[in-house]
């Protein structure tokens, strides 16, 4: 992964000082929605780099899929529950919540408190 002799601790006490930081992030899934799609990518490789204060994603591998979106958007059972656990409402409401909000949930949680 590393050019030359390099290893790769000597590599990152390097970019350390340089100012560039590097965290890898534990994602099961990212999804990239589109005006017409959603692109899912299950069990990707997910790295954050931090450098001037910008942060950049990158994203590796994993299982690509797309889905094209329908005039109805389909609310995950999950994101229903996390909603209602997290503004202590009933699951209709934080339904109607994300129904009106397109599913994004934290417009969802900011519109019930």
């Amino acid at each position: 992964m590393f050019p030359g002799n390099i290893n790769p601790r000597q590599m990152k006490q390097m970019m350390r000082r340089m100012g560039i930081k590097i965290d890898d992030i534990d994602a099961d899934m990212v999804v990239i929605y589109e005006s017409d799609r959603k692109i899912i990518i299950e069990e990707p490789q997910v790295m954050k780099t931090t450098m001037q204060g910008q942060e950049m994603f990158q994203i590796i591998g994993g299982r690509i899929r797309t889905e094209e979106k329908d005039a109805k958007m389909e609310i995950e059972e999950e994101d229903i529950k996390m909603v209602a656990q997290q503004t202590n409402v009933s699951e209709k409401e934080a339904r109607k919540a994300l129904e009106e909000t397109n599913g994004d949930i934290a417009a969802a949680i900011m519109k019930l408190k």
